[in-house]
């Protein structure tokens, strides 16, 4: 086969990632589908007040398209976006995106040995390879509360913001606590007439070590390109630290968490003067089980006398506002859901179906798997781009990506010479891949407590080692743990 046919769903950093791998391995035919009208991915959906990066820009980049014009050491959402765009463009990728266009089912040909991919308008594509790369947090998760489509004022997600909903003077009530919820929260304080934070359970929230980039960074990075390389490198050592720690294989695994959690108290002493709102902001839960925030204005945020912060378990949503399990009507004009994504629903949306008819997602009922995080056995030739078990609970999930397009270009490279064909992991190899993967997660700091890291009793989501060490595992193809599926 002199060239695969490829379709990657999905336009963000790993989508277009894995075409620059894969065009750097001579594969030329290459189609990105993308549902909605740009690139982007995550940087393009939430365009939420106060929306940034928690990870160092030079840190959180692809590594053949650094950028020394960074303006802030903690990208914010426009400009991680501009970059985006920017780098795709330079290298051509963008003319293989077709926006617009939703995926609804992949099936796999037995006969003919190809895929058939559906889109929503009823188009079907033919593809050698398909490659998902529509991540773990491209679907906004909403709560099933009673009443949710009564309220009577624009209710919304952070990650779907009405930006035509003028919030001034408003009661505004913010659901969730989570990673968005810090930012936008901060955001708006200052505009709102008040604000009502419902908090199922508190975050560890530490400083976060953010700087602008002025004239003389931009020149010094511009010049001596070393120095911007010399600082994603420390950036990258200092989260492996993390990775380590909270993967439970470390001597790190006591003295960082006891050093991350005397730094949330010291920054909750500081910040929130008020003793009854500083017992509400203590998480219940050992210090890394949930996402590690990063903030320096959440604290002050909630302190401000118009904000009022509740703990109760909501009970029902009305048209007037949120009603608690203790009775209470918190009145409000506009709700907005901080709750997160179905980061544990893989491929969601889409039907895929591998040889002999097999589903994937009846195959993932009780936890999404794959070798990996890339291959999946009965599959031939459909592969993931962070798949699961391949997040971060620390550093940038950009590497990770980066290592798996690599892997990729390998397999795809090889079916283009003709040396493969259809291939899969083996379900021998899959199987004691996972074992190994919720064996050493059940020593990690995410097996301490329910997060949007389970799905059930399995974790799905997260990687339970070092980025180094996926790095090392991907860097080559072992062949032999691949298999031909007619």
């Amino acid at each position: 086969m002199s060239s695969p046919r490829v379709v990657v769903i999905g336009a963000g950093f790993g989508g277009l990632g894995v075409a620059q791998a894969l065009r750097r391995a001579g594969v030329g035919d290459i189609t990105i589908l993308e549902r909605a009208d740009d690139v982007g991915g995550v940087w393009r959906d939430n365009t939420y007040p106060g929306a940034a990066c928690d990870v160092p820009t030079p840190l959180y980049s692809w590594s053949w398209a650094p950028n020394p014009e960074w303006g802030r050491r903690y990208g914010p959402q426009q400009e991680i976006l501009d970059y985006l765009r920017r780098a795709a463009r330079e290298a051509g990728l963008l003319d293989l995106v077709r926006t617009g266009v939703e995926v609804k089912a992949a099936e796999y040909d037995e006969t003919r040995g190809r895929w058939r991919v559906t889109t929503g308008d009823g188009e079907t594509l033919e593809a050698d390879v398909v490659i998902s790369a529509v991540g773990q947090l491209s679907n906004p998760a909403v709560p099933a509360i009673p009443g949710a489509d009564t309220f009577a004022g624009p209710a919304f997600h952070s990650a779907r913001w009405r930006h035509d909903v003028d919030l001034t003077g408003k009661r505004v009530a913010v659901v969730g606590t989570g990673a968005s919820a810090i930012q936008f929260v901060p955001g708006i304080v200052d505009r709102v007439g008040s604000m009502t934070v419902f908090q199922r359970s508190a975050p560890y929230v530490v400083p976060k070590p953010d700087q602008a980039y002025g004239p003389r960074h931009h020149a010094l990075f511009r010049r001596r390109p070393w120095t911007q390389l010399a600082e994603r490198r420390s950036v990258f050592w200092v989260t492996e630290k993390l990775n380590a720690a909270l993967g439970g294989d470390s001597w790190l695994s006591t003295p960082l968490p006891a050093l991350l959690r005397a730094t949330f108290r010291l920054q909750l002493r500081t910040q929130v003067r008020d003793p009854a709102l500083r017992r509400k902001l203590v998480p219940d839960y050992p210090i890394g089980c949930k996402r590690l925030l990063f903030s320096n204005d959440w604290y002050p945020a909630l302190s401000r006398d118009h904000v009022d912060v509740v703990t109760e378990g909501i009970s029902r949503i009305e048209p007037e506002g949120v009603r608690t399990t203790d009775g209470r009507l918190h009145e409000a004009d506009v709700l907005v859901w901080g709750t997160g994504f179905a980061a544990t629903h893989f491929l969601d949306g889409i039907e895929v179906r591998g040889a002999g008819g097999a589903d994937l997602h009846e195959l993932w009922s009780d936890g999404a798997r794959a070798h990996l995080g890339l291959s999946v056995p009965g599959f031939p030739n459909l592969f993931c781009i962070y798949g699961p078990n391949t997040n971060l609970g620390g550093s940038s999930i950009i590497a990770m990506m980066e290592a798996q397009a690599g892997w990729i270009a390998q397999v795809v490279g090889r079916i283009a010479d003709g040396g493969a064909h259809r291939v899969a992991v083996r379900p021998a190899v899959a199987e004691a891949y996972d074992r190994e993967m919720q064996d050493r997660l059940s020593r990690s700091a995410w097996a301490g407590c329910n997060s949007w890291y389970r799905d059930g009793a399995r974790i799905t989501t997260n990687w339970p080692g070092r980025v180094q060490e996926y790095v090392d595992r991907t860097a080559t193809v072992d062949w032999s743990e691949l298999e031909e599926v007619s």
